[in-house]
């Protein structure tokens, strides 16, 4: 029984040393249950909306107040037509689109049939069926409300699911894991091997050596920028192969837009490692900070617009959401460059910021 009691004191007055590990013990329960409480979540608000209406006249004007009066959407534009429906959702800018026919008014009131098309972001296929759902229950009231007297009318919602009629949820997914496992390959064993040489005491042999801290950083990530590469083809394989996840865009630009989220994770990683003392804390920290955001925040899993505000604010630091866009917008709706260069841009700026704060502080001294 003493030497058991001796090793739960000795445990325990190392982890009492060790706050860095101590607090994040502490905090990590309490932040994702804040996390999870308010991100799992099925509804949907904020959808962005555009309504095309050809020929504008007094119904269609209620219907367009409905739209925009309804906390479910975000009227973005009211188009005369559909000619820039296309690059507005490969942008990611419009997840629908209601497509009114011409002479609204005057169908209603001769009694014809009014065919309505109903245009949906399928890529994601859960919010893909309640954003159709909240449409269509918008535009079936709107024209019971129109049409009080002739209840024979009748209202045809033609709906498309844009990118995934068949609903397939690898697609949503599948997509998603490129980067979850660049995440854990680039980062996570990144701050855990480099904390690891500091643990060790290898960095003071390193310091006394005429090799630069630079070559010592390129030579410990450097496997692992390869290792990121081959994790990419691996997935886009078995997404091919096993679950049909089609591949719109440039094969090329997605290698390349990897291998910038590559270098990203990796400088994250050496953030982490230059403030972490033990490997274990390197380990919670590449935990707590990068792969629950990316699971949480990013929209890997929960779409983005069902967040709270002050966590979709807090989603625009987590590099995986911008790449998750490249990423479906490659994939799946074939965007290229020129629609995405916004996030590309973004996830440049943040790696510029993290290789430069973790140069700064990578100063490797004696203890």
């Amino acid at each position: 029984m003493r030497p058991i009691l001796g090793f739960v004191r000795k445990e325990t007055l190392h982890l009492l040393r060790d706050r860095q590990t101590l607090a994040i013990l502490i905090l990590l329960p309490l932040v994702q249950v804040l996390i999870f409480g308010f991100a799992v979540r099925t509804d949907v608000r904020e959808i962005p909306i555009v309504v095309v209406d050809p020929t504008p006249d007094v119904a269609t004007l209620e219907l367009r107040e409905r739209v925009a009066a309804s906390e479910r959407f975000r009227l973005v534009a009211v188009a005369p037509s559909t000619r820039e429906l296309d690059s507005q959702f490969q942008e990611g800018s419009v997840r629908q689109a209601l497509v009114l026919p011409r002479d609204v008014e005057r169908r209603l009131g001769r009694g014809d049939t009014l065919a309505v098309q109903l245009l949906t972001d399928g890529s994601d296929p859960n919010t893909g069926g309640i954003m159709q759902g909240y449409a269509t229950a918008v535009l079936r009231r709107w024209h019971a409300d129109a049409t009080p007297a002739a209840r024979g009318l009748r209202i045809e919602v033609a709906t498309r699911m844009r990118f995934n009629p068949t609903l397939e949820s690898a697609h949503l997914f599948v997509p998603g894991l490129v980067a979850f496992v660049l995440t854990i390959v680039s980062a996570l064993m990144t701050a855990i091997s480099i904390t690891r040489e500091k643990e060790t005491g290898t960095m003071e042999m390193l310091l006394v050596s005429p090799i630069r801290p630079a070559a010592i950083v390129a030579g410990k990530v450097t496997p692992y920028i390869a290792l990121g590469f081959v994790s990419v083809l691996l997935v886009l394989v078995a997404a091919r192969a096993v679950f049909e996840v089609p591949l719109q865009g440039s094969l090329l630009l997605l290698l390349a837009e990897s291998g910038l989220y590559i270098v990203t994770s990796l400088a994250l990683g050496i953030v982490i490692s230059t403030r972490a003392p033990t490997q274990r804390t390197a380990m919670l920290a590449a935990l707590a900070g990068l792969l629950m955001p990316t699971l949480m925040l990013s929209g890997f899993i929960f779409p983005l617009e069902s967040l709270p505000s002050p966590l979709q604010a807090l989603s625009h630091i987590v590099p995986a959401r911008w790449f998750l866009v490249v990423v479906r917008g490659i994939m799946l709706k074939g965007a290229g460059l020129p629609t995405l260069w916004q996030e590309t841009l973004i996830l440049a700026g943040m790696t510029v910021l993290l290789l430069i704060a973790g140069s700064r502080r990578l100063t490797i001294r004696l203890d």
